[in-house]
């Protein structure tokens, strides 16, 4: 028997992660969060809680319902009517993987509701959430946690998930302005240099190391050439404080597409510094995020119906 109720959890990701761009990704401990329940009515009803309230749209347009209706035809089902009740923490519009996140959560609870049906697999989860995404960066790690490693292949996307050391504390700088992921990707060339390739490939390998092996090369191991210099100009605060932090020794990055700033540090005390650094010394405000890495990644349990919505 098929559920009628579930409950979803996903993580905020932070992409490229300095050199690794569109194949690297990070899950964070930051969640957006759903309960999904069939009703008999067809169409959809979204109540939106926290981030998005008043701004994303409530009915079948939502991205979480339009993820979750791609995932059942993709399936070979028809989705029911379905009320959602969201409660989102994840910032949109920041470079954290937010549409990634919506995507996600719908795909998941359309996993949940499908449940003794239809099992999905993990290759088709990634498969689904790419074809909804355009690219696996963000989707991989929501889907998965930890450090992902995304590629395409001729038979579809693919993902390794590893574990980043335990040395690593993440540190998220958030803007009160947005950036658009559209706008940002439009801002990079059609061709690099030779060399910024060869750079950005001998640092992307280097960080694979920093995160699971070696955290005390993670300033080096986060430069990069490929993206981040193009982009500068659209969201001069970030680079502005993006080159602060790195002249003061602190592996900081642009999250995603921007304009969040990634930190990461080599332990507790890094990140503490790199915050009062911020604090004292950004010209514009920002709020400081004392993050983890997710391990465990998007998560969809069944609910009872005498059991109320998570608030």
């Amino acid at each position: 028997m098929t559920p009628r109720r579930v409950a979803v959890k996903v993580p905020a990701t932070t992409a490229n992660l300095g050199p690794g761009f569109d194949t690297l990704g990070l899950a964070l401990s930051v969640y957006d969060e759903l309960d999904v329940q069939v009703r008999d009515e067809p169409g959809a009803h979204v109540t939106v809680h926290g981030v998005g309230a008043g701004e994303v749209p409530t009915d079948e347009s939502n991205l979480v319902v339009s993820s979750m209706a791609y995932t059942f035809e993709a399936m070979g089902r028809r989705m029911p009517g379905v009320n959602v009740t969201a409660h989102n923490t994840i910032p949109h519009g920041r470079g954290l993987g937010s549409s990634g996140a919506a995507v996600v959560s719908g795909i998941m609870a359309a996993k949940g509701l499908l449940q003794g049906d239809v099992e999905i697999d993990a290759d088709t989860l990634l498969r689904i959430a790419t074809d909804l995404e355009g690219h696996p960066d963000n989707v991989a790690p929501a889907l998965f946690g930890g450090l992902t490693i995304a590629w395409l292949t001729t038979s579809g996307p693919k993902q390794k998930r590893l574990i980043v050391h335990r040395g690593v504390a993440p540190l998220v700088f958030v803007p009160q302005f947005t950036m658009s992921t559209k706008l940002a990707r439009s801002l990079q060339p059609a061709s690099v240099p030779h060399e910024d390739a060869i750079f950005n490939v001998s640092r992307s390998a280097l960080l694979i190391a920093a995160l699971t092996q070696s955290p005390e090369l993670m300033l080096a191991a986060t430069e990069d050439k490929l993206h981040q210099n193009y982009r500068a100009a659209a969201m001069p605060e970030t680079a502005k404080l993006v080159t602060l932090l790195r002249n003061a020794g602190y592996a900081a990055v642009v999250s995603g597409a921007g304009p969040s700033i990634l930190v990461l540090a080599d332990g507790p005390g890094q990140r503490l510094a790199a915050a009062e650094l911020v604090a004292t010394q950004a010209d514009t405000p920002w709020q400081a995020l004392m993050l983890a890495v997710d391990f465990k990644g998007a998560t969809v349990t069944p609910v009872d119906d005498d059991e109320s919505p998570a608030q």
